[in-house]
């Protein structure tokens, strides 16, 4: 990938167009709240990958009900946010939602400004309308950056490539571009309803910057018996991806996130295809891929509240068409 810079143990790519360079490996932060972690070690975690290279931090303002952003305003205390890229996500579509959620997320993570922020889990064809209606979420977005509460835009999700493109689409009439794009990119991925097939290509059109997600699936693409983890995270680094983000919830699997960098090297299209053939046929059905057949990973779903209300316009056509 172009603009590709090293040290001894990371590898450093640019965002897009936006210029910033962040570690290759980001810091995936819902990992470092759940169950199994404590405090301690979710500080530990992020303090040593940060003091060993990484500089991407993911987040999201719903993740284990705040504590990840809780923890990981913590831990950037100490002069570690000046080393840092910091990205966290909110749901809310409305405007006084996003608006909402993304102070909390400010005063969670104890910091007046987020490098990034960006729509999370737009998973429904409805959503690019929400996020883009004059009382939708977007607009607290651009307010806040106006304000100097945040410094780019994105936005994620893990169902459908066609949503992505949707909402890209939706951007585009409403004049708007995104700094960022975060999707699912695996092994698994290529296979079945691909982002990489789809949506990848027109981020690269339009020099936005690829997050990748998912490349482990939290453990459960190896469930297939078909790659490895360092295989699973080659593949997504050989992406023009900008950061391929991670989670770690340990200090074991964090030294696996640096192994992987450390033993990367671009693969030519007969290493891709060999690899690619491995997983064929086990995820030509998404079987490995529950957070595009499935509701389990949708938050959103789960809590509808936090998306906010429909807009006033669209509440008063529904209620006149019941007269």
């Amino acid at each position: 990938m172009s603009g590709t810079t090293s040290n001894s143990e990371m590898q450093y790519r640019v965002i897009g167009s936006t210029g910033e360079k962040v570690s290759a490996i980001g810091l995936g932060g819902w990992h470092i709240a759940l169950k199994h972690v404590d405090e301690e070690l979710g500080i530990q975690i992020v303090r040593t990958a940060i003091d060993r290279g990484i500089s991407f931090m993911d987040n999201s303002w719903d993740y284990n009900g705040g504590v990840s952003e809780i923890r990981m305003g913590k831990a950037l205390g100490d002069g570690y946010r000046d080393k840092v890229f910091l990205m966290t996500k909110i749901d809310g579509r409305s405007k006084k939602a996003a608006a909402k959620q993304l102070d909390e997320s400010l005063q969670r993570l104890q910091v007046d400004c987020i490098d990034l922020v960006q729509h999370h889990e737009i998973l429904r064809h409805e959503d690019p309308h929400r996020v883009f209606h004059e009382e939708g979420a977007n607009a607290a977005l651009i307010e806040a950056r106006k304000a100097g509460k945040l410094r780019y835009i994105g936005f994620t999700g893990h169902k459908d490539p066609y949503v992505h493109l949707h909402m890209l689409e939706v951007a585009a009439t409403n004049g708007f571009k995104f700094d960022t794009v975060q999707m699912p990119l695996s092994v698994m991925d290529a296979h079945y309803r691909s982002f990489e097939k789809l949506v990848l290509p027109e981020l690269v059109k339009q020099n936005i910057g690829v997050l990748g997600m998912k490349s482990l699936a939290n453990g459960i693409l190896l469930r297939s018996n078909t790659v490895t983890p360092i295989e699973c995270l080659h593949y997504a680094l050989n992406l023009p991806t900008s950061v391929v983000i991670t989670g770690i919830d340990s200090m074991e699997i964090l030294e696996q996130a640096f192994e992987a960098v450390r033993t990367f090297q671009p693969m030519n299209d007969e290493q891709v295809r060999s690899l690619l053939a491995k997983t064929a046929e086990a995820s030509s059905r998404g079987e490995f891929e529950p957070f595009k057949t499935s509701s389990i990973f949708d938050s959103t779903a789960q809590n509808q509240d936090w998306l906010g209300e429909e807009p006033q316009g669209i509440q008063e056509l529904m209620s006149a068409s019941r007269k």
